[in-house]
């Protein structure tokens, strides 16, 4: 976590880095408000959770952060800069990388040329993309033993795998996560949030957007709870988990 000093007459004060921060922002589809007024901010090295039932406003949050929707209303920051309305590739340079829902993988093209894709950022520098290219296989090995075989040909859990590793070859800043569970057997989900508990300790900031409130909460520092484009709790993991409501909603407990 980084720390920034500010001075005042009263003697220096240390604050925690924001890299992202959403004030009152909010987003419409035609007359539809799919986002109202979203607070929201992530600091340097946390992992935090957004959950939130389907439809909720998960998804649409994201492809506004990153530059895929325009805000309405409101302000987006990126290490206290305003990103609001820039382009993707933009935000991809600038160190936001979005795993997409539903993996978006190219079927027909081999895992490598999946995988080359996430660096398209560094075309040019061989080396940059083949050293990015041994850590995704050092924390996917399955991935390079399925590195030229067709993507569509991998399992659910292993494409989920190569969406991952794809959007690290990017060398995010901020690694937006959408739904890396959904469909996934139970052992599997399992596995994929020990990977991602992997990628944060490794010093990599990350936003969750998840409905598995039980695994996503056990590895996250703090979260938030999106109901119908409002955020309605936020709190602390131990806060979260512990409320009656999250878990009824959310755990079934």
């Amino acid at each position: 976590m980084k720390l920034r000093m500010m001075t005042r007459s009263s003697g220096p004060i240390w604050e925690v880095e924001k890299v992202l921060e959403l004030s009152g922002l909010s987003v419409h589809y035609g007359t539809f408000k799919a986002l109202d007024r979203i607070h929201l901010h992530v600091e340097e090295g946390e992992l935090v959770v957004l959950l939130g039932a389907n439809g909720a406003g998960k998804s649409t949050i994201f492809r506004t952060i990153s530059g895929l929707n325009k805000p309405s209303e409101g302000e987006i920051t990126f290490f206290g800069k305003s990103i609001g309305g820039l382009a993707p590739d933009r935000l991809v340079r600038a160190g936001i990388v979005q795993c997409p829902e539903g993996r978006l993988l190219f079927p027909q093209m081999t895992v490598a040329e999946n995988l080359q894709m996430g660096g398209y950022i560094y075309r040019g520098q061989k080396r940059l993309i083949k050293k990015g290219m041994e850590e995704v296989f050092e924390l996917f090995p399955v991935l390079k033993e399925k590195k030229d075989c067709p993507a569509g040909s991998l399992s659910g859990g292993q494409q989920q795998m190569a969406a991952i590793g794809r959007a690290l070859m990017s060398k995010p800043k901020l690694l937006l996560l959408d739904e890396p569970s959904i469909g996934l057997a139970p052992l599997v989900v399992e596995q994929m949030f020990a990977v991602i508990q992997t990628i944060h300790h490794s010093g990599t900031t990350i936003l969750l957007a998840e409905q598995n409130a039980s695994a996503a909460l056990r590895i996250a520092d703090r979260g938030y709870v999106i109901e119908n484009g409002k955020i309605v709790l936020e709190g602390k993991r131990e806060e979260l988990f512990e409320n009656d409501e999250i878990r009824r909603a959310y755990i079934g407990a």
